[in-house]
């Protein structure tokens, strides 16, 4: 089986390339990825590392935007489409046009390139951000009510998807992502941001009172869940919450990392950003049922292996 996955270099992107090549029903993996977004390109560089040394992955820099992409598709089986510009506080004002020129117009364009190709799957990457504010635990079936420019990106395309499903008999997966961590998490995300001002020793700084609450879900099941997708095809047609084992407050987060770090950190607050909702938390039933999910890593011990990533990647100062 060929299989494409874009935004190969990211956090998710690549731990999914990292899982697929483990699978024997995967025989050719194809990464794109064009370096944008929040994360450096040294970063991504090293997120590629034990990749590019594997036999059956092909990596290949270049924009979804422009390239050709009908010999990219051909041949392919499957395709995973992660390529996005991530962050909710940073897709409001100008920087809105690059959101959706990458989250909207190339993933149309990656469509259109689909649209007529005997593809097994094509899943797409989406977010818990298209929810809105919800209160309790959070099935598919609820009506999305994005808050952020953000999420109303990733919302659009999935309706892209959803419309070319319906005319061309796409072989659509959507999964919505709640709040992944670990390592190689992006830089922007707060629980890097945390563990970098741990680590050197800077004032933590938290937006809003700190009590907001996320449903966290560590990036091994995560990445297990999406691979799982390539052979299910109970999942075709499907829209599945990928949530996580814990829930728990940022100041809870916070405690956690003082004890595994040992560190009494100062805490800076700042106004809650627009765009962010209070609480989120995933029904994951229906991935329990379709994709036999079932997240097994704490936030504990997630939180632990996150901080000895980072510890070491920042082992140099000038990072």
């Amino acid at each position: 089986m060929k299989v494409l996955v874009t935004g190969a270099a990211g956090f998710i992107g690549s731990h999914l390339c990292e899982e697929l090549l483990l699978s024997k029903d995967v025989e050719k993996l194809i990464g794109v990825d064009f370096f944008i977004g929040p994360t450096p390109a040294g970063m991504k560089k090293d997120n590629l590392f034990q990749l590019l040394e594997h036999p059956k992955f092909e990596f290949i820099r270049n924009n979804l935007l422009t390239m050709p992409l009908d010999d990219l598709i051909a041949g392919t089986d499957v395709v995973y489409h992660l390529a996005a510009i991530p962050g909710v506080r940073s897709s409001w004002g100008y920087d809105f046009k690059h959101y959706v020129d990458h989250n909207i117009l190339a993933t149309q364009r990656l469509l259109e390139a689909c649209k007529n190709k005997s593809l097994k799957k094509f899943i797409y990457a989406s977010t818990s951000s298209i929810y809105g504010e919800k209160h309790g635990s959070v099935s598919e079936d609820q009506l999305p009510e994005p808050l952020s420019p953000y999420g109303i990106t990733k919302l659009s395309g999935e309706h892209l998807c959803r419309v070319y499903e319906k005319y061309f008999g796409l072989p659509l997966v959507i999964l919505r992502y709640f709040t992944v961590y670990g390592p190689r998490q992006r830089p922007d995300m707060a629980f890097h941001r945390f563990i970098r001002q741990f680590i050197k020793n800077e004032p933590v700084t938290i937006f809003g009172d700190g009590k907001q609450t996320r449903d966290f879900t560590f990036i091994n099941d995560c990445r297990r869940a999406t691979a799982s997708v390539l052979i299910n095809d109970r999942a075709v047609g499907q829209t599945i919450n990928i949530g996580g084992k814990e829930r728990a407050s940022v100041l809870e987060v916070l405690d956690v990392l003082e004890e595994i770090s040992g560190i009494k950190a100062k805490r800076i607050f700042f106004d809650q950003p627009a765009g962010e909702p209070k609480h989120t938390w995933a029904s994951i039933s229906k991935a329990k049922e379709l994709l036999d999910y079932n997240p097994v890593t704490g936030l504990k011990e997630g939180l632990k292996q996150e901080y000895l990533y980072l510890l070491n990647f920042y082992r140099d100062d000038k990072k």
